[in-house]
């Protein structure tokens, strides 16, 4: 196991092109291998970290099934090795079981660090616990781990995600019927984009101008569950909806897909976020209004950096801290900025994280 998923060794070609049935079989065979690992450090601990001054850090992402994750996975990868650090990144596909068990797994081979990208931000309180208990500090990445004394949290402005992308639809359509299509409740930062979109559409809301005709949460930020929720929506309405804030790109997409089906495609606005691929091509085929572009080169290697200098001893500098409903944790947060048609090339491509041929090829 650890030849086919050890530190710094390239997993993304599998992961890119097996099937979800596949993926959880390979997650339920890591777990079936932490069982074993469980057992075997009653005897004697495991410890894989080929040299004790090499720092050693420990990823652990809530999913690969997403294509944004892909980018954070390598990033943060290359990032600490090229520190002087050993890393290993595992992926649970949102299996709060299977996350802990390799939250349990890095942390028995070593870890000095876990950078934890939490499925369920109540659950993931049990990694925080289990890490301390070993004296293993956690940097929560990107999703806030809640309930837990949490070292560190790293992520954007959240709730500024929201108000961009409520922002840029009122500007194309300032009055009527809204959909709000949001994040997996369990995820702290599908509350954060709703908050911050409603702080712009509330008082529109309040005002009149605006009618919230739906407002829904997407389970585990599945586009088929968000394009279910909006035929719904749709059928519900008579088709008359005028505006959709989508939480991400995975969501706009779903919502397109229902859009396409009554023939509303490019005709209701619709958000995103993520800057992804498929976003992108739909913002410049006019179906997708907009994007929110978190600039995944940045938040990927300043969270290796920061676990990188936790590991060898040095000072954190945060800007803030948030609440997460037992501490205030030291955090770091990043501005996140809007993509359109007109800034598609000034923003993701400029930056590298996109190609102007992998954007604009058919």
């Amino acid at each position: 196991m650890n030849d086919l998923i050890g530190g710094g060794i390239k997993v993304t070609t599998f992961f890119k092109h097996a099937s979800f049935g596949l993926l959880f079989t390979f997650f339920v065979l890591i777990t079936t291998a932490c069982s074993t690992s469980e057992e075997a450090s009653s005897e004697q601990s495991v410890k894989l970290k080929a040299d004790e001054s090499v720092p050693y850090i420990g990823f652990v992402l809530d999913t690969l099934e997403q294509e944004r994750w892909y980018k954070d996975k390598e990033l943060f990868e290359d990032q600490v090795q090229s520190l002087g650090g050993q890393v290993k990144t595992l992926a649970a596909n949102g299996i709060d079981e299977v996350q802990l068990k390799q939250a349990q797994l890095l942390i028995e081979e070593g870890v000095d660090v876990l950078v934890v990208v939490p499925h369920n931000a109540e659950a993931a309180a049990k990694i925080v616990e289990l890490a301390h208990q070993n004296d293993v500090t956690v940097i929560s990445y990107d999703r806030l781990i809640t309930n837990s004394d949490l070292d560190y949290y790293i992520s954007f402005d959240n709730e500024k995600v929201g108000a961009l992308q409520a922002t840029e639809i009122l500007k194309r359509v300032p009055k009527g019927n809204f959909a709000y299509i949001g994040g997996a409740e369990t995820d702290n930062n599908a509350l954060l984009f709703r908050k911050g979109a409603m702080s712009v559409l509330q008082p529109l809301i309040d005002k009149g101008d605006i009618k919230l005709v739906v407002d829904k949460y997407t389970d585990e930020w599945r586009p088929t569950i968000a394009e279910q929720n909006m035929v719904l929506a749709l059928k519900e309405t008579k088709n008359d909806i005028h505006a959709v804030v989508a939480a991400n790109d995975g969501n706009a997409g779903g919502v397109i897909n229902a859009l396409t089906s009554v023939g509303l495609a490019g005709k209701v606005p619709v958000s995103g976020q993520d800057a992804e691929l498929s976003g992108i091509k739909r913002i410049i085929a006019g179906t997708q209004t907009m994007t929110v572009y978190k600039p995944i080169n940045v938040i990927a290697t300043k969270a290796a950096k920061m676990a990188y200098d936790i590991a060898i001893g040095k000072q954190i500098k945060t800007d803030t801290t948030i609440d997460n409903n037992k501490v205030k944790v030291p955090t770091i947060l990043l501005e996140p900025t809007t993509v359109t048609k007109e800034t598609i090339n000034s923003t993701v491509i400029k930056d590298g994280y996109l190609t102007e041929e992998e954007v604009y090829s058919k």
